[in-house]
């Protein structure tokens, strides 16, 4: 196929012939030579790379093998590659754009970043979409979406990088102030709060440091944590700290957050590294209401397990249908110091006793084995098993002493035997084990955000090199979340209503079939829908309360939006 488009015939490599067919003449380029064997001399490998207007001529229409051949050569400028692609991926692009106007997070964005808010937003889109966070992709994929960028704006990964670098600890402050401003501060709500950390190669940040990293890559670490209304399942806010702060202590600053954000009825839902004497009553002291996971047995929790174990496992009134389990309340003082009565709720699950039976006495037969290996040797480093194990020396603080062999202490493995299968909550408000429970199984909203945050928006490792950098990605990170958790809820909330589960409603199945709904650029140059939409198409776009119909509509209105816009190129 030739172009329409006149280049001049390249004069400065060798190669070039011209060759006359049926009056038209032709240029070939020789890109390579053959060596024949039987008449001993090579032949050149000749293509033909355009053609000619007319025979004297010193211009040429090109084709393909022009442009591979001769990539260094210049042709007219409104002949260039074409900045956008002549098939537009719209389904992902819709949804996004819908739950981004019902969130008012447009509305939030134009008033501290003006018309760069859309850039933003599309910034935000891209991680969702291709769950990747590096910036130079960037421009693939405004290449063939549409944009909320202002004039639909396909920027480079350059002018990304200097954008993000241009957004302020501000605007971040002012966006957290003005988001919580919106939350409903009227009615009691529990937040979950929960954090992480992220892997840093860049050792010059701030808040990079050596820490107690959950994802251990040898790498300085920064913190990172977000609470979220389980009320709603929405992320309200989020806070970076440097890595060697560990979380039981940064729970405190949190809690102070809170209050400057105007929240007075709420409670807290944490998980068991958040458990601390401290931390308990700093939440007393501030008027907050608390759910925990307990850590660890301790004694207080294993003397309550055993004063109701075997009074409400098997009785019905007991059963927590929903998740499977038995659950009793039970009434104490958490510590002697503590001036409200604490709600220790003690469940049972038979399926946990099973798993954890079979761990625990996996571990007691590989201390088992190692010791039986150690008999007759040097006694050293064996004081990690007394716990479980009597151990047994020959000539007991002589310097020749071996040891000989260990005897299960049966008593205290028995002991663990028996507690598995329990764990327990601590509420500081008065509820019964079912409503605990609830409470807290709601934070699996938290937990998936954070796995989705890694996962699915590519953001195990954040690539920054400077602080503003970082403190920016963080911050369309969160904004990122709040539409994903969006997104998540209304098809959950949909699959609930069709009684039905489908594999295609999780976030990353929905947006990939989204990304089937295209528009294809035709000859006048406007763009059209690629064919009707699928009954799994209909089925997700029913979570957002979008129709075929308002498909069709929208996507003729970016149409109109994209000729507009190059009319005004024009």
């Amino acid at each position: 196929m030739y172009m329409k488009y006149l280049v001049k015939i390249p004069s400065n490599r060798g190669g070039i012939t011209r060759k006359t067919i049926k009056g038209v003449t032709y240029i070939y380029y020789a890109y390579g030579r053959s060596y024949d064997a039987a008449k001993k001399y090579s032949i050149p490998k000749n293509t033909t790379i355009g053609k000619c207007p007319d025979s004297g001529s010193d211009m040429m229409y090109p084709n393909g093998n022009f442009l591979k051949y001769f990539p260094e050569e210049s042709i007219p400028e409104e002949h260039q590659p074409p900045i956008r692609s002549g098939c537009l991926r719209i389904g992902a692009f819709l949804i996004i754009r819908k739950v981004i106007s019902e969130c008012r997070l447009d509305e939030l964005l134009l008033n501290l970043l003006g018309k760069d808010s859309g850039l933003f937003l599309d910034i935000a889109a891209y991680t969702i979409v291709t769950e990747n966070n590096a910036g130079q992709y960037y421009p693939d994929y405004a290449f063939n979406h549409p944009l909320l960028t202002y004039g639909m704006k396909v920027y480079s990964d350059s002018k990304v990088s200097e954008f993000i670098n241009s957004i302020t600890r501000d605007h971040s402050i002012s966006f957290l102030n003005g988001w919580n401003e919106w939350q409903d501060h009227r009615e009691k709500i529990y937040i979950s709060y929960d954090s992480t950390n992220k892997n840093s190669d860049a050792g010059d940040l701030d808040l990079v440091e050596i820490g107690h990293p959950k994802d251990n890559q040898g790498k300085p670490i920064f913190n990172y944590s977000i609470a979220y209304n389980c009320n709603n399942s929405t992320p309200v806010f989020y806070e970076e700290y440097p890595g060697s702060i560990v979380d039981v202590s940064q729970l405190q600053i949190m809690l102070e957050k809170a209050k400057g954000y105007g929240y007075r009825q709420i409670g807290f839902i944490l998980d068991r590294g958040y458990f601390s004497k401290e931390n308990i009553h700093y939440m007393d002291k501030c008027g907050f209401d608390f759910i925990i996971m307990m850590k660890g047995m301790k004694p207080l929790v294993k003397s309550l397990v055993q004063e109701v174990k075997g009074t409400f496992e098997e009785k019905r009134q007991y059963s927590i249908r929903d998740y499977k389990v038995s659950g009793i309340t039970v009434k104490r003082q958490l510590y002697a110091s503590d001036k409200e009565p604490r709600y220790f709720h003690i469940y049972f699950n038979e399926r946990k006793q099973a798993s954890e039976r079979e761990v625990f006495e996996a571990r007691i037969d590989r201390y088992a084995a190692y010791l039986q290996s150690r008999e007759g040797t040097k006694a050293e480093h064996l004081e990690a098993f007394a716990k479980y194990f009597d151990l047994i020396y020959y000539h007991r603080g002589e310097p020749d002493e071996k040891f000989m062999y260990g005897r299960e202490l049966y008593d205290v493995i028995n002991e663990e035997i028996e507690l598995c299968g329990y764990f327990v909550i601590i509420t500081s408000e008065n509820m019964t084990a079912a409503q605990a429970l609830d409470k807290y199984k709601s934070r699996d909203a938290s937990e998936k955000l954070f796995r989705g945050d890694k996962s699915y928006l590519g953001n195990r490792s954040l690539r920054v090199a400077s602080n503003e950098s970082l403190h920016a990605k963080i911050f369309i990170e969160f904004v990122a979340l709040i539409i994903r958790n969006r997104i998540h809820t209304l098809l959950k909330e949909q699959e609930k209503r069709s009684k039905s589960r489908q594999n295609y409603m999780t976030v990353p199945a929905a947006i990939r079939e989204l990304e089937k709904i295209e528009m294809l650029q035709q000859a006048d140059q406007n763009y059209r829908l690629k064919y009707a939409l699928t009954a799994t198409q209909k089925e997700i776009l029913k979570a957002f309360n979008l129709s075929e119909a308002n498909i069709r509509a929208q996507a003729a209105a970016i149409n109109d939006d994209l000729m507009r816009i190059m009319k005004e190129a024009e």
